[in-house]
């Protein structure tokens, strides 16, 4: 539904920060469906444990966290805003994430008010979750 260059048309994310490759689904204040490609390319690899590469659970949130920014932008007005964390609660990671793997990045909105928003995601690995969070956020200018 979105390729890289889309996303990068919402997200001011840039490399290496930007994890999410494409959106293969997307309800507008719904849900929406990620895809994250995990590559031993990846800048993190190497010095997140050399020799037996795990991709880092708070990397693995911020990509829950990106797919829901879009998800966000997708209710309205995305130019000069941005998606700011306001706290992350019952983040449990079930399995470790390894070159290779293709986490498929599932996000639903919990419930939202005005600027702010709250969800859930699951980021999953052959329908195997690899880790799971609530987390809470606001779209605001870029500039605070």
């Amino acid at each position: 539904m979105m390729n890289i260059k889309d996303i990068q048309n919402l997200l001011p994310h840039r490399y290496p920060f930007l994890m999410v490759d494409r959106i293969v689904e997307i309800e507008p204040e719904k849900r929406a469906v990620g895809i994250k490609n995990v590559t031993i390319n990846e800048e993190f690899f190497q010095g997140h444990f050399p020799g037996n590469p795990i991709m880092p659970g708070v990397l693995i949130i911020e990509a829950l966290a990106q797919v829901a920014g879009i998800l966000a932008f997708q209710s309205g007005a995305s130019g000069g805003k941005s998606v700011y964390f306001l706290s992350i609660e019952k983040a449990k990671f079930r399995r470790p994430v390894v070159p290779g793997d293709q986490l498929r990045l599932e996000v639903s909105v919990l419930q939202f008010r005005g600027n702010v928003w709250k969800f859930a995601g699951n980021a999953l690995i052959e329908d195997k979750i690899a880790a799971e969070a609530e987390f809470t956020a606001m779209v605001t200018d870029r500039e605070i």
